[in-house]
C-alpha cells in the first residue's frame, strides 16, 4: 500500500490522494486500507517514516563505505542523498519528509527538519567527534533548513534539479557550517 501511495502522490499530489484511489491502485479492498490506516494522513505518515529510515540507512552506508576525512564530507553526502531521493524515490519530491502534510508529522514535539537535524547530528558526531562543539545541533538545524529550501527551489526550477542552485546550496551551507564548526572545534581542543 505504501508503494501505491508513493506513486499516487507523484501523480495526483497529496490533496488528490484518497483512500479509495489508494485501495484501487494497491488492488485491495477499501476495508483493508482502513484496517491499517485510519485516514490518508496516517498512510502518508507511514510512507514518510519509511522514507526517513531509507534516507538514514543510505547515509549510514555512505558513512561506512566512503573515506570521509572531515565533517564536510559527511554533510556533502547528506545533501547528495537528499538530492538523489528527489530524483529516484516515488512521492519524495512532493512529500519530502512530511512537511506538505504536517510540520510535525515525524514527531509531535519537533518539526520534521528538526528530526532530520537530530539524526544528522548523531551521524556526524559519531563519525567526526563533534559532540564538544557548542550549539552544534542548532547550527545543523539552520543548515538543514537552508538546504531544504534551496533543493526544493532547484527542483521547482528543473525536473532533475537545477545544478546551479544545488552547487550554491552546498557552498552556502559549507561556508555557514565552516564558520560555526571549524572555529569552535579548534577552540574546544586542548592546546
Amino acid at each position: 500500500m505504501l508503494d501505491a501511495c508513493a506513486e499516487l502522490v507523484d501523480e495526483v499530489g497529496y490533496e488528490g490522494l484518497t483512500t479509495t484511489l489508494l485501495a484501487e491502485r494497491a488492488e485491495v479492498a477499501i476495508g483493508s486500507v482502513y484496517q491499517f490506516f485510519p485516514d490518508k494522513r496516517a498512510i502518508v505518515q507511514a510512507l514518510t517514516l519509511r522514507t526517513l529510515e531509507s534516507y538514514l540507512q543510505r547515509l549510514d552506508e555512505r558513512f561506512a563505505s566512503e573515506d570521509l576525512t572531515d565533517w564536510w564530507g559527511g554533510v556533502d553526502a547528506a545533501i547528495d542523498e537528499y538530492i538523489a531521493m528527489h530524483r529516484t524515490v516515488p512521492g519524495f519530491r512532493i512529500l519530502h519528509f512530511g512537511d506538505v502534510v504536517d510540520l510535525h508529522l515525524l514527531d509531535e514535539q519537533r518539526d520534521n527538519n528538526g528530526v532530520i537535524a537530530d539524526q544528522l547530528a548523531r551521524l556526524l558526531t559519531e563519525r567526526f567527534g563533534l559532540d564538544g562543539v557548542p550549539d552544534f545541533r542548532f547550527h545543523l538545524e539552520v543548515a538543514v533548513e537552508a538546504v531544504d529550501a534551496l533543493i526544493k527551489l532547484a527542483f521547482r526550477r528543473q525536473p532533475e534539479g537545477d545544478e546551479r542552485v544545488q552547487v550554491e546550496a552546498k557552498a552556502l551551507v559549507r561556508e555557514y557550517l565552516h564558520r560555526q564548526l571549524d572555529a569552535r572545534t579548534e577552540a574546544a581542543q586542548p592546546g
